[in-house]
Parts: structure tokens; C-alpha cells; sequence
């Protein structure tokens, strides 16, 4: 768990930012990101240029400003410069570290954690600001956000969306006149963040932020949501399958057709108006949810495994080793001709019959378990299962 419990923003999911102070927290989550893992992540892990942006009111650098070759044996050429980034961050740039989720231990755990408590996908960056300087504009996101101050104060100022709900291809670019215009009126929210506090910012709210006093670090959460729009997509997905098993709808269409003419598409457009109208009142929710979960599957990774560990173990003998569920897998049993296979955001994995009861038992129960020898071993090779210490009896 994270701390950041779904039910308390249940009433601003979606509608209205809101600010929540440190001491109103279980925790806070200064503990996530500090300055000696900052500058480590910016120096010693030879991140390169995909992992960090740099900015300055409104401002994003190009890679080759702040990157170089690694030197002997590390020739890639977009590595971090971190002589580049004394320079720049003293001159007021600020640091974005994106994709912390997949690049710093803490954050991962602690993103795979929330996003299995919201349901939704997401991601983490972190901005490292300097004094009295601000990254970026007045802008909205077309994804939701939870700002978890790290280090630092930082005033953040919120104003109403100019497009509410925004989609992803409707990114703040498309309206930047709209965004300025409304950027100078009066903010909904001017609010000063200190230390373990955390800002909740709907999707399409704008938002601008100033460090204030010395060097500010935040985590931005971007919780990439489901929407309706995703089942619309996936029920038309479904109808327009049915419809290829239509041999009417699969019939070519006359010799002569001008498929630039609307007049010429009538009679076939009422044709297959017809049939779509149906085959979307046919899919029900089952269909709609494998199409669903599919997508789901594929937008986060399951939790770290341990390729050398993970070997040796099997290299020691599977026969009385315990494994355990590798975490957030979203592991789900599929029945085939031959038994069943378990679909999972490790892949494909078939199975027989009795291994599948096995398997559904063991996933059901989350906890280390002793299993056969030859399907533990396959359980660890497809990256199903972790190695585990035998539990104390």
C-alpha cells in the first residue's frame, strides 16, 4: 500500500484539485527521492538523454546541451553531463529525471504499488527546481496528477481547464492562446507546498509552479486514466470483429464504385449502419473487458525479477525450493484445446491440465508454496515466479 488511499480523493477524482497537507498523511514521501539519490541518478548511473529534460520558463533544452560520450569503454554518445548540469541548474534551469519508475528502486515499488490501488497506469518524474525559478508555463496535462513535495517549498497556482477531460490527442499545445488568457485571471488554488505534503491536479486543470527559497524537488504521479472513451474503443473493436464474420459484410462492392461519392455509399452505408447497430448490441461485458485487459496488461510492467539470483537457484535444484507470485503480474488462466495457458504481463505461458489447478491455487493464495520440481522450474524461467525463503512454521 501506498498511503494514498482511492477512497480519500474519491470526491475530487476527475473534478477538482486538491491540496492535502504532510500532517494530514499517514506518511510522507520525502523518503522517496532526497538530494543524494538526485545527484546520484544525475552522475553516477550513466542515465542517458531520454531520462532527463532541462528547462527554463517554457523552455526545453536539446539533448546535446547537457550530454556527452561516456569516455573509455562507455562511448554512448547522450549520456548526462553532469559538468553541464552544475552549469545549467546554477543558472536556473530546471531538472526533469523522467521515467523514475523505471529507473530508481523506491519510486518503482512505490508506483507499481499505487497503480494497483487506483486501477489506472502510472508514471513518476521528478523536477528538481533551483531557487526562485520556474520550469515550465501555464499548461494542463491530458493525464491526472498527484505532486508529492520531496525537498523544498514550491507555490503552485491553478486555474479551470479551457478543455475539460482532455484526451491524449489533445495535449495544451493545441490551445495555447486559450491557456495564456486564462493563466492571468484570478487562480482557483495558490498554494505553497512544503515537505511530505501532496496536490492532487485533475487532468486539463492548469498549473504552473515557482521554487521558493532554496532548491525544490517534487514527484509529479501521472496517473494515465481510464476513461469511457477506452470502452468505446474497445466495444466498436468487438462489433467490428463480429461484423468480418458476416459473409453480407465481407462481399465486394459493385464494379464502377466511386467510394469518394457520398451519393454512391448510401445504399451500403444503410447496410452496414444496420449490421454495426446490431453487433454493438450484441457485445456484452465480458468482451469488452478481455479487450480491456489486454491493454492493461501491456501498459506497466510486472515488479523487478532477478535474472543471475533467479538462475542459480535452478542451478541448486528446484526440487524443495519454494516460489512465490512475482507481484502485479495480472496473471488471468486461459482454457485451450490442449489444457489452458496463463496469460500474464510476462507472457504466454501453456499449461496442462493438472498444472493449471496447481497454478490457480497458488496464484489464489499469493504467498511462497513448494510445486513440482519441473513446473517450478518453468514458473521461474517465464518469469511467473520468484524464488522465496521457506516460511517459517
Amino acid at each position: 500500500m501506498t498511503d494514498l488511499a482511492p477512497q480519500d480523493f474519491a470526491a475530487s477524482w476527475g473534478r477538482e484539485p486538491r491540496y492535502v497537507p504532510a500532517q494530514a498523511l499517514p506518511r510522507d514521501f520525502v523518503d522517496l527521492l532526497d538530494t543524494p539519490a538526485v545527484d546520484g541518478l544525475l552522475s553516477l548511473h550513466g542515465l542517458r538523454a531520454p531520462f532527463l529534460r532541462v528547462a527554463r520558463d517554457g523552455r526545453t533544452l536539446a539533448d546535446g546541451e547537457f550530454t556527452r560520450g561516456g569516455g573509455v569503454g562507455a562511448g554512448v554518445g547522450d549520456q548526462l553531463d553532469d559538468t553541464a548540469l552544475v552549469r545549467l541548474f546554477a543558472e536556473g534551469h530546471t531538472l526533469v529525471l523522467q521515467g523514475l519508475h523505471r529507473t530508481h528502486p523506491p519510486v518503482l515499488d512505490f508506483a507499481q504499488d499505487l497503480a494497483a490501488d487506483l486501477g489506472h497506469p502510472v508514471q513518476v518524474n521528478a523536477y528538481v527546481t533551483p531557487p526562485q525559478s520556474r520550469g515550465f508555463a501555464a499548461h494542463y496535462d491530458v493525464h491526472d496528477v498527484f505532486v508529492l513535495q520531496a525537498g523544498g517549498d514550491k507555490r503552485w497556482r491553478l486555474h479551470r481547464p479551457v478543455q475539460p477531460h482532455p484526451l491524449r490527442d489533445q495535449p495544451w499545445q493545441q490551445r495555447t492562446d486559450g491557456v495564456a488568457e486564462a493563466a492571468k485571471g484570478e487562480p482557483h488554488l495558490d498554494v505553497t507546498l512544503h515537505p511530505g505534503d501532496v496536490l492532487y491536479v485533475p487532468r486539463g486543470w492548469l498549473h504552473s509552479a515557482t521554487a521558493l527559497g532554496g532548491v525544490s524537488t517534487h514527484l509529479t504521479v501521472g496517473v494515465h486514466v481510464w476513461h469511457r472513451g477506452h470502452v468505446a474503443e474497445a466495444v466498436l473493436d468487438t462489433a467490428r470483429r463480429a461484423l468480418a464474420d458476416l459473409p453480407e459484410q465481407r462481399t465486394s462492392l459493385r464494379p464502377g464504385v466511386d467510394v469518394a461519392d457520398a451519393a454512391d455509399l448510401v445504399e451500403d452505408l444503410a447496410v452496414v449502419r444496420a449490421a454495426l447497430l446490431d453487433a454493438i448490441g450484441a457485445v456484452d461485458e465480458s468482451a469488452v473487458a478481455a479487450q480491456l485487459a489486454a491493454r492493461a496488461r501491456s501498459a506497466e510492467r510486472p515488479a523487478p525479477v532477478s535474472p543471475v539470483a533467479t538462475t542459480q537457484a535452478l542451478t541448486d535444484g528446484p526440487d524443495g525450493l519454494p516460489v512465490a507470485p512475482r507481484r502485479h503480474l495480472q496473471a488471468t488462466l486461459q482454457p485451450t484445446a490442449e489444457g489452458s495457458v496463463l496469460v500474464s504481463r510476462a507472457g504466454r505461458l501453456p499449461l496442462a491440465a493438472a498444472e493449471a489447478a496447481d497454478v490457480t491455487a497458488w496464484l489464489a493464495a499469493g504467498k511462497a508454496a513448494l510445486l513440482a520440481p519441473d513446473l517450478t522450474r518453468r514458473l521461474l524461467v517465464a518469469g511467473v515466479a520468484v524464488p522465496a525463503q521457506p516460511t517459517p512454521t
